[in-house]
């Protein structure tokens, strides 16, 4: 919570009556922010019956509509009046998963949602004893999305996550993925628009994740996926080999931090543990920039049906790269677009008027876990060839660098084209620097002046065994939403990771923040796609990339073969046999080298002899 001011000028004084059950009414007078269950507890009546009832659920009604425990106090309008009742509880707990804070009514919205589903999910919510009642309400915060509004709202069962449902209200369906913003004081029907479950994808938010953990769900078994529902970050959170050093580390530098803050009261908190890491190499030269700028002539937004999505750049010919979770909406079993998406590569102001190109199909994508338990989430879209294009990145194509400046190009937020600087997280340390501050800034205070980080050292395990796990680029960046599958360059100009997400949070102060963010390697991403091109019978598309690579194209096909290797992929022999008879020295050499298990073809070769 914020300080008392900061309290009174989004939180008023005001009264409302509650009656419990068929008594009489009876007037609360609420003077600061808090949930309607907060308030109720200033009554000595309502404590009685709290305890003589706490093995039961309780149910708020608010113009005949049931509402969560923790629905803000300051939705609840001085005409109306609130009814108190008792159930049996069908759910484990009753507590507010996010505590109420210092928004205004403004900043937030009421909808109302019929507590029988439509067909193939009639049952929707938890405790059997609310479908009794026709609707229920559930409030929301402007700028969430309606998922995250349920999940809070704490009553729904868990089928509605994991089926691809919508809320429908006669006239359209509106995805989980929407923003609550345009619903107030609409009222829908949870309708389910496919029964197959959404495909899997990489947890948006830790505050969903955290969410997960607060509700109890300790069945979850590692499965080696990034499914974004209940599951979410029980997966991330699981035991892994060889891990009690790090935990040991980070558990070390929690205590220690606490320990400052209980036992030097006089210090200033913000100093510390704010830790300022490389700030001087967010400067570049001149020549540099001049080179990046260069370079972004290649960087394009994806768009659906005309809406940007996120980002992406042209790889090479024709071929686009941008992360799968930006096009996963309209991407079907049959590698099939149920939508038209487009790229647009010159969308730099919003005067200037964009034609886009639009995208023939998906050629290759990976989602989820690679057969090296790594995480990937990249897909390969194919433009008209006959289009005027700029040039492909892949000939800049590099490693990730141990430390150093980056620079990240792409569309945030849906808007024109932008560059941000950076610097990389090198290690296991300096990412604990970075949560502690980010913890240390969202500090605040509840009504009994005890500390509540938003930031919790929960919070701060989980993003440090997911990082642990993982082989991407870590940065600090305010790149956030519509810019997945910008492409990260290096120091040198390389482009060496795609942008692809982060940790995400809700601040004290009610904004979305984040407090790391990823790349996948390009190397890796790379020697899937190779893998993937074969599987999929395109040798035109391989043999464009192999003509394409740099320097460092050795490296990525020893990769390659180390791959085939181990995973025994007999396709790549298959294909091996059918290559020798084409007339293709490329391809024909590739093969070779990746299929001879005595490695006699060298492939030590000039970039021209692959050409």
């Amino acid at each position: 919570m914020a300080n008392t001011a900061e309290s009174q000028i989004c939180h008023s004084t005001h009264s409302f009556q509650w009656r419990l059950g068929q008594k009489k009414p009876m007037t609360i007078t609420c003077g600061e922010a808090g949930t309607v269950k907060d308030s109720l507890r200033r009554s000595d009546l309502f404590r009685k019956n709290e305890e003589k009832n706490k093995l039961k659920e309780l149910v708020v009604v608010r113009g005949g509509r049931p509402i969560p425990s923790h629905f803000p106090c300051i939705l609840i309008k001085p005409e109306e009046q609130l009814e108190v009742n008792y159930v049996n509880s069908k759910s484990a707990d009753d507590k507010p998963v996010v505590k109420s804070g210092t928004r205004s009514s403004e900043q937030m919205v009421v909808f109302n949602l019929q507590t029988k589903g439509g067909k193939n999910i009639t049952k929707i919510v938890r405790n059997p004893a609310l479908r009794s009642y026709p609707e229920f309400s559930v409030y929301a915060y402007k700028g969430e999305k309606v998922k995250r509004a349920l999940k809070r709202d704490g009553r729904f069962l868990k089928t509605i996550f994991k089926k691809t449902c919508a809320l429908y209200d006669l006239t359209t369906n509106v995805e989980m993925s929407n923003l609550v913003d345009d619903l107030d004081d609409k009222t829908f029907q949870i309708i389910i628009l496919n029964k197959n479950s959404p495909p899997e994808s990489q947890p948006s938010s830790l505050e969903d994740a955290i969410d997960t953990l607060e509700q109890g769900n300790d069945n979850a078994l590692e499965q080696g996926n990034d499914n974004d529902e209940n599951n979410t970050f029980i997966e991330e959170l699981c035991e892994i080999p060889d891990s009690k050093e790090i935990r040991s580390h980070l558990s070390s530098l929690v205590r220690d931090f606490l320990n400052k803050m209980s036992n030097d009261q006089e210090k200033d908190e913000h100093q510390i543990l704010r830790v300022e890491y490389g700030r001087s190499q967010g400067s570049v030269t001149v020549e540099t920039m001049k080179r990046l700028m260069s370079l972004s002539n290649s960087v394009c937004q994806v768009r659906i049906k005309g809406s940007a999505v996120g980002s992406g750049f042209l790889l090479f010919d024709s071929f686009v790269l941008t992360n799968f979770h930006v096009i996963k909406n309209v991407f079907n079993q049959n590698m099939q677009l149920s939508e038209p998406i487009s790229v647009h590569f010159s969308f730099e102001s919003f005067d200037q008027a964009t034609g886009g190109h639009q995208v023939q199909g998906i050629v290759a994508c990976e989602y989820g876990i690679d057969v090296s338990g790594h995480k990937c989430d990249w897909a390969l879209l194919e433009l008209n060839a006959d289009q005027v294009l700029p040039p492909g990145l892949l000939s800049h194509f590099g490693f990730i660098p141990p430390s150093g400046s980056i620079c990240i190009i792409g569309h945030p937020h849906g808007g024109v084209k932008k560059v941000e600087l950076s610097w990389i997280l090198p290690n296991i340390s300096v990412q604990c620097q970075v949560i502690e501050k980010h913890y240390n800034e969202n500090l605040t205070s509840s009504e009994r002046g005890e500390v509540i980080p938003f930031v919790t050292p929960l919070f701060a395990r989980g993003v440090a065994k997911a990082l642990s796990r993982t082989r991407d680029l870590t940065y600090e960046t305010c790149f956030y939403f519509g810019s997945s599958g910008s492409p990260v360059f290096d120091s040198h100009c390389n482009v060496v990771a795609m942008h692809s997400g982060g940790f995400l949070y809700e601040s004290s102060s009610g904004e979305t923040q984040s407090v790391i963010e990823y790349g996948h390697p390009l190397s890796s991403i790379l020697e899937n796609l190779i893998v993937q091109l074969v599987k999929r019978d395109r040798l035109d598309v391989l043999k464009k990339i192999l003509v394409g690579f740099n320097k460092h194209h050795k490296t990525i096909i020893h990769n390659v073969k180390k791959l085939v290797t181990s995973r025994n992929y007999t396709v790549f022999q298959y294909t091996a046999n059918k290559v020798n008879n084409l007339n293709d020295g490329t391809l024909k050499m590739f093969f070779d080298f990746i299929c001879e298990s005595d490695t006699p073809v060298s492939m030590d070769m000039e970039l021209g002899m692959m050409r």
